[in-house]
């Protein structure tokens, strides 16, 4: 039983598919000058190969991880690298409670991811040498993304384009119902924490907040072009989550099924990868 429940957690989060970079890459350090709600955000840029900050000029797209991952796993690492491959930045950094940036998990909610991520989208906009910015959100990042491309819009300040990868919106369902991964709770009253993947502690907050969540609605005032990609054999997140994403957006957006893909993506990598890099290839004009 213990070595089914460590594959588990190995597949969900896609350790074994962590790759090395041949990008140019600035690594911050853990005392950040992004900061979110609960203290430091952790991130890292990638650049296009001998590109200038100084004096050149490139749009750059904002990746976000998903629940229980951070910027380091597949698939954040690959796409980084395909996209300044393509002429185009990446900033990737761990929301809070996960990877190197502050805060618990235990504390996470939806409310502080997405001031994580609009912190990061303050900072990406003050770089001079970035002129045009995406985001992209993989699982419950895809939520964060969509959520926060809807928010930005609603201020008139609007990404150039997004792509949501197997959006998580399922985990409002798991809140509602009381079943979040092997975790069983009374949704009504929630324990102070329960136990995912037996390492991963969710909090009270986080399980009665992400009931409440409006995460169709907020992403609708988005009109700019989406892109949402889903493998045919995901098992975390059900193909009718992209579905209702697909219909929020109506003609701006394109679902695209990747047969034989899982949640990780880590059988099919490349063609998500290609498609993501073109689509903001076309969305930037290059």
């Amino acid at each position: 039983m213990k070595k089914i429940v460590i594959s588990i957690i190995l597949i969900l989060t896609g350790l074994f598919c962590i790759v090395a970079f041949g990008a140019s890459e600035q690594k911050s350090p853990i005392k950040s000058p992004i900061k979110g709600p609960e203290g430091a955000i952790y991130y890292k840029i990638t650049l296009p190969k001998d590109f200038n900050p100084n004096t050149d000029k490139c749009p750059m797209v904002i990746l976000m991880h998903g629940i229980f991952a951070n910027q380091g796993i597949n698939p954040m690492p690959a796409l980084a690298k395909q996209l300044a491959k393509a002429g185009i930045a990446s900033i990737r950094f761990d929301f809070n409670g996960h990877g190197k940036s502050q805060g618990r998990m235990q504390d996470m909610t939806i409310e502080k991811e997405l001031a994580d991520a609009q912190a990061v989208w303050n900072y990406v906009k003050s770089l001079p040498y970035v002129d045009g910015v995406g985001l992209l959100g993989h699982s419950q990042g895809g939520v964060i993304a969509s959520m926060t491309a809807g928010r930005l819009s609603e201020a008139n300040t609007v990404p150039e384009g997004v792509v949501l990868i197997a959006p998580g919106s399922v985990v409002k369902d798991a809140c509602q119902n009381g079943k979040f991964f092997n975790a069983r709770f009374n949704p009504a009253d929630p324990p102070e924490f329960v136990r995912c993947l037996v390492f991963m502690k969710l909090g009270r907050e986080y399980l009665l907040t992400t009931q409440q969540l409006d995460i169709y609605g907020t992403a609708a005032a988005y009109k700019g072009p989406v892109l949402i990609l889903h493998g045919s054999r995901d098992g975390t997140v059900p193909l009718r989550c992209s579905e209702e994403f697909l219909d929020t957006y109506g003609n701006s957006a394109t679902l695209q099924v990747i047969k034989g893909e899982n949640h990780t993506i880590s059988r099919h990598r490349k063609e998500v990868v290609d498609r993501t890099v073109t689509f903001f290839k076309n969305v930037f004009g290059l």
